[in-house]
């Protein structure tokens, strides 16, 4: 079984900066991708970032770009997102997701709660 654990989240200031992290485990877990999403009560969940675990390639939302940026440790299968210059408008509870390849499910974390403010 798959588990994503998500950490980092937080209460900042407009402007500040959090890291996010996501450990994925599981005995024969090989991500092919893993990305953020987040999501505001009452709004669908939105994509926010994403990177392909066999050559680092990166994908951001427009909103983000710029601002935030998703890295990978390949032997530690983790993932973190370090936003610089949040916005109010960050403010969402955030989730990690992963897929074993092109044609699998996805599994997710718990989500961690980011909350930016003025």
């Amino acid at each position: 079984q798959v588990q994503l654990v998500e950490s980092g989240g937080g209460s900042v200031q407009a402007g500040g900066s959090l890291r996010l992290s996501c450990a994925a485990s599981g005995r024969t877990f090989s991500p092919y991708d893993m990305g953020w999403y987040r999501q505001v009560p009452g709004k669908e969940r939105e994509f926010v970032a994403s990177i392909y675990w066999n050559d680092g390639s990166t994908s951001y939302a427009d909103s983000v770009k710029g601002r935030f940026t998703i890295s990978r440790d390949n032997a530690k299968n983790t993932m973190w997102l370090l936003m610089n210059s949040l916005k109010p408008e960050d403010t969402a509870i955030y989730y990690c997701n992963a897929r074993q390849s092109f044609w699998s499910s996805y599994y997710w974390g718990q989500g961690t709660q980011v909350t930016v403010s003025l």
